[in-house]
C-alpha cells in the first residue's frame, strides 16, 4: 500500500494511494506520523479500504507533503555505495558512517530546492529512506530490523559541499541541515510491497541530463544492517527516517557541476516514485 499526504506546508491530510485512486483517511487517522505506524494505522487503513469504507478523493492540484509527518530523527548514512566510496576518493568505510541532519529539513517531493546563502557547492544525492514503524533498541541482529520497518520512500539527501567540508569543525552537519535539503515522498511504500529493498533502481537527473543510475545492490551495508547497527547506538522511534546512502554520480565527483537557481532535479527508485524539484536562492 501506498500512504501520502496532501495539502498545504503544516495542514496536510492523510490519503491513500490504492488501484491508481486517491482515498482520504482523516476518518481513521489525524496524520500519518508515528502514532499512525505505531497504532496499527496500516492495518485499519487496509481494513477500511477493503470494506469500501474510505471516501475517495481528487488530489489534482493540491501540494503533496512528505509521506510521514515530521520525524523525530532523521539518521544519514554517508559513503554507503561502492562507486560513491570510489568518486570520492576514500576506501569503503569498514563500518557505517552517521551523521544526523535536522529534522525540519524534511519537505515535499515538489518543494523548492533552497540555494542556501553563501553556498557555492550545492549537491544532489538521490537514496532510498527507510522509514521505522516500531521501536529499535539493541536489535540482536539484522533480521530483527524487517519487524521495525514500515516502508520505504524517495529521499533527496542535499548537501552543501563546501559547509559539509571546508566549513564543517568536523562534523557534517552544517552542510547537511539548511532548509528544505530532505524532499521526502511521494509515497510511503509499505515494506510488503516493495520486498527486497536491495534490488531497487536509483536514478537522478539536472535539466533533464542523466546524473545518477545505479541500484541498491550495489550498498556496501544494507538496509537491515543498517537498521539493527543504529539500533545499537539510538533508540529509532515510530516515524523516524533513515537515508541509507546515495550512488555515484553527484557534483562532487567533479564530473558536473554543483546546482544553482532555476535547475530541476529528478530523483527516483524503482516502485517508489519520483521527485521534482526546482533550485531557487534562499530569502
Amino acid at each position: 500500500m501506498r500512504f501520502m499526504r496532501v495539502g498545504p506546508r503544516g495542514g496536510e491530510q492523510p490519503v491513500l494511494f490504492a488501484d491508481g485512486r486517491h482515498f482520504d483517511l482523516t476518518g481513521i487517522a489525524t496524520d500519518i506520523d508515528g502514532a499512525f505506524l505505531a497504532g496499527g494505522g496500516f492495518e485499519q487503513a487496509r481494513d477500511a479500504w477493503s470494506a469500501g469504507e474510505l471516501p475517495e478523493i481528487d488530489v489534482t492540484g493540491m501540494r503533496v507533503g512528505a509521506p510521514i509527518a515530521r520525524p523525530g530523527t532523521v539518521a544519514c548514512i554517508g559513503l554507503n555505495y561502492a562507486r560513491h566510496a570510489a568518486e570520492s576518493g576514500v576506501a569503503p568505510p569498514a563500518e557505517p558512517v552517521v551523521f544526523l541532519k535536522a529534522s525540519n529539513t524534511v519537505v515535499g517531493p515538489y518543494d523548492d530546492i533552497v540555494i542556501p546563502k553563501g553556498a557555492t557547492k550545492t549537491d544532489w544525492e538521490a537514496e532510498l529512506a527507510v522509514i521505522i514503524g516500531r521501536p529499535a533498541r539493541y536489535l540482536a541482529s539484522p533480521a530483527e530490523a524487517d519487524q521495525v520497518i514500515a516502508g520505504y520512500a524517495v529521499s533527496n539527501d542535499l548537501s552543501e559541499r563546501e559547509f559539509q567540508m571546508s566549513d564543517s569543525g568536523g562534523q557534517w552537519v552544517k552542510g547537511k541541515s539548511c532548509e528544505a535539503f530532505n524532499p521526502l515522498g511521494p509515497w510511503l511504500v509499505t515494506a510488503d510491497e516493495v520486498g527486497d529493498p536491495q534490488r531497487l533502481g536509483v536514478t537522478s537527473f539536472v535539466n533533464d541530463q542523466p546524473r545518477q543510475a545505479s541500484t541498491t545492490q550495489d550498498m556496501i551495508f544494507d538496509v537491515r544492517h543498517l537498521v539493527w547497527y543504529l539500533s545499537q547506538y539510538l533508540v529509532l522511534e515510530p516515524g523516524d527516517v533513515v537515508n541509507t546512502g546515495t550512488p555515484e554520480g553527484v557534483a562532487l565527483s567533479g564530473r558536473f557541476p554543483f546546482l544553482r537557481e532555476g535547475d530541476v532535479v529528478r530523483v527516483g527508485i524503482e516502485g517508489l516514485g519520483e521527485q521534482r524539484q526546482v533550485c531557487r536562492a534562499a530569502a
